[in-house]
C-alpha cells in the first residue's frame, strides 16, 4: 500500500516553461457537433468537457504527457484511508472576480456526486468533502481507492458565490432535461473566458490575462464553430475561413495536407467505438416479444456478422484498429488475449441464430450520431446491411449528439454506437464502473440499457477498493474478459486522431482527443 501511494501523497511543484513570445493571436477552431452545455455536471461527453477545460480547471491536470499534476491544488495528502487533504493554491480568482476558496472545493464536489449529476459516475467513490480551513479541503471516501487524483482531473471546479446568485448550486442533467444558468454561462479560474455562446453556431473565448499560471500560448481569443458537413467543415478549413478541424475527415487526409499551407497530424486514440445492446425484456422494434439480445448466441451472432476489414478498409481508410475489448492498449487494464474480435463468419452467425430459435432472424433498432465519431453515420448504415445477410431486420436512425445522448442515457434504443476512452481516470476502471457494472445510483452511470452481471459487479467493486496495483489490474482484465466472452458490447474499433490545421498554428495533439489551446501558437 505505501509503495502504491507514495508517487500519490505529495503533489510536486508545477515545472513551467519560459515566457512565450508577446505575440497574440485568435485560433479559429471547428469540429462537427457543439457542446451539449457549459454545465461541467450536466453530461458526460468528453468533446464538451475537453471545450469546458478551457474556462475551467481542477484540483489536479493532464499535462503536456497526459500525467497528473498539481493545478488549483498544489499538494495533497492521504490522512487516514478514506480522508485525502489538499492543499489550494492561494491568490487565484474566477473570472469574474470571485477569490478561489475552499467553499468552492466543496459545493463543487457535493455538487459532483448530487444524485442528480450526469456525471457523478466520474466520482464514484467520493461521499463528501469537508473544509479545514480556507486554502485545505477534506475528500471523505467510502473506502480505500487508488484513483482519486485520476477522477479529479475532470472535477471542474465551479465558483460558491457564482452558483448561489444565479441559483445553480444543483447540477443541470441532459438526460433528465434539467438546466440551469450554468448550462449556458460559465465562470471558472482557467486560460480562457467564455464571452458568449450561441448553441450550435459559435462560442468565442477571450485569454484569460489574470489567470495563475503562466501561458504556454500567444493567443488572445479562440473562436470555436461546431459544421455539421464534413464538406462544408473542409472547405471552411481551405479557404481558411478556420485554422483548425478536429477531426479532419478521413476522405480528406490527402486532399487537406497536399494543400499548400495546410497539414494534417495524426495520434492513435484512446477512444474505442462500440455497441450497446438493449438488455430488457423486450425491444422497441419487436415489442411483446422476447428480447433476442438476451441471448449470448444472438449477440455473438452479431458480431459474427460484423465484416470489420470493409469498415477499417472503405470507411476508415485504414485508419482504424479493430479490437475485442472496450480498452485501448495503452490503458491500464488492458488485456491482449481479450482483445480478439469475433472472426467474419456468415454461416457461424447463421447457425446461431438458428441454434437461439431466430432462424428467421428478428427486427432490430440500430442508433448513431452523425456528428460525433468518425465516419459515425456511414458505420451505422454498413451494420444495418450487414446484418441483412443474416436476416436480421435493422432500422438504423441517426441524430446529432445533442439529442442523441439524452435518449440513449433514457434507453431509449435497442442497439446504440458510442466510443469510450476510459477518461478520465485513463484507467480500465473507467468503463468497467460506468459501462459494465449495474446501475445502482453510483456505479453503471452510463449502463442505461440494463445490463446487470453479478460477477462483473463483483470485480468493479472489488477493483474500486484494491490497493496492490498487480492485483487490480488482475481484477480489470479478468472483467473485459468476461465481457468479451458473453459478449456483453460489442466492440467495433479504436479510432484514430486526425486533425487538419494552417501551418501557422502549433499544437500538440493527445491520445484523449482533447483540443488544448491553452498549448496553441499561432503564427
Amino acid at each position: 500500500m505505501k509503495s502504491f501511494l507514495k508517487p500519490l501523497l505529495a503533489g510536486l511543484a508545477i515545472s513551467l516553461p519560459l515566457a512565450m513570445p508577446c505575440l497574440a493571436q485568435t485560433l479559429r477552431w471547428s469540429a462537427a457537433g457543439d457542446v451539449v452545455s457549459y454545465d461541467p455536471n450536466a453530461q458526460v461527453d468528453s468533446f464538451t468537457q475537453s471545450v469546458q477545460h478551457m474556462v475551467f480547471d481542477p484540483l489536479v491536470r493532464r499535462n503536456k504527457d497526459l500525467a497528473l499534476e498539481p493545478a488549483l491544488a498544489t499538494s495533497w495528502e492521504m490522512v487516514e484511508p478514506t480522508r485525502w487533504r489538499f492543499k489550494l493554491r492561494q491568490g487565484v480568482k474566477f473570472h469574474e472576480g470571485q477569490p478561489f476558496t475552499a467553499d468552492d472545493v466543496v459545493a463543487t464536489i457535493l455538487r459532483e456526486i448530487d444524485p442528480g449529476s450526469r456525471n457523478k459516475e466520474n466520482l464514484p467513490a467520493v461521499v463528501d468533502a469537508k473544509k479545514v480551513d480556507d486554502y485545505t479541503v477534506d475528500i471523505i471516501l467510502k473506502g480505500p481507492y487508488p484513483l482519486l487524483l485520476n477522477d479529479l482531473a475532470a472535477v471542474y471546479i465551479m465558483s460558491k458565490p457564482w452558483m448561489e446568485a444565479h441559483n445553480a448550486l444543483k447540477p443541470g442533467n441532459t438526460a433528465t432535461g434539467v438546466t440551469t444558468y450554468a448550462s449556458n454561462h460559465a465562470n471558472g479560474t482557467g486560460p480562457f473566458k467564455l464571452v458568449s455562446y450561441e448553441p450550435d453556431a459559435r462560442s468565442v473565448f477571450a485569454a484569460n490575462d489574470a489567470w495563475w499560471d503562466k501561458p504556454q500560448h500567444n493567443l488572445k481569443s479562440v473562436e470555436f464553430r461546431p459544421i455539421a458537413s464534413n464538406a462544408t467543415r473542409v472547405a471552411a478549413l481551405l479557404s481558411g475561413e478556420v485554422d483548425l478541424i478536429a477531426p479532419v475527415p478521413l476522405q480528406d487526409i490527402d486532399r487537406v495536407s497536399n494543400t499548400p499551407g495546410l497539414k494534417v497530424v495524426e495520434t492513435p486514440s484512446l477512444r474505442v467505438i462500440m455497441l450497446s445492446y438493449n438488455w430488457k425484456p423486450e425491444l422497441h422494434a419487436m415489442p411483446g416479444k422476447p428480447n433476442p439480445l438476451l441471448d449470448v448466441r444472438v449477440r455473438q451472432a452479431l458480431w459474427h456478422a460484423v465484416d470489420l476489414k470493409t469498415i477499417e478498409k472503405r470507411l476508415m481508410r485504414g485508419k482504424s484498429r479493430a479490437t475485442g475489448t472496450l480498452v485501448a492498449p495503452a490503458v491500464t487494464g488492458y488485456d491482449k488475449s481479450a482483445d480478439e474480435p469475433l472472426a467474419y463468419d456468415l454461416d457461424k452467425a447463421k447457425a446461431l441464430l438458428t441454434e437461439a430459435g431466430y432462424p428467421n432472424g428478428f427486427k432490430l433498432g440500430l442508433a448513431c450520431t452523425n456528428d460525433r465519431y468518425i465516419a459515425d453515420e456511414q458505420i451505422c448504415l454498413a451494420l444495418a446491411s450487414m446484418w441483412a445477410k443474416i436476416g436480421v431486420e435493422t432500422n438504423a436512425t441517426v441524430e446529432s449528439k445533442t439529442t442523441f445522448f439524452p435518449r440513449s442515457d433514457q434507453g431509449a434504443f435497442d442497439l446504440f454506437m458510442f466510443g469510450w476512452a476510459s477518461l478520465p481516470a485513463m484507467d480500465g476502471f473507467s468503463p468497467l464502473q460506468s459501462l459494465l457494472a449495474t446501475n445502482d445510483g453510483t456505479y453503471g452511470g452510463s449502463n442505461s440499457n440494463g445490463l446487470s452481471n453479478a460477477k462483473v459487479d463483483e470485480l468493479a467493486h472489488a477493483a474500486a477498493t484494491e490497493l496492490n496495483e498487480s492485483k487490480r489490474v488482475a481484477l480489470l482484465q479478468e472483467a473485459f474478459k468476461l465481457a468479451h466472452d458473453q459478449a456483453l458490447y460489442l466492440p467495433l474499433h479504436q479510432q484514430p486522431v486526425a486533425w487538419g490545421m494552417s501551418d501557422k498554428v502549433d499544437i500538440p495533439q493527445f491520445a484523449d482527443e482533447y483540443v488544448r489551446p491553452w498549448f496553441a501558437h499561432v503564427k
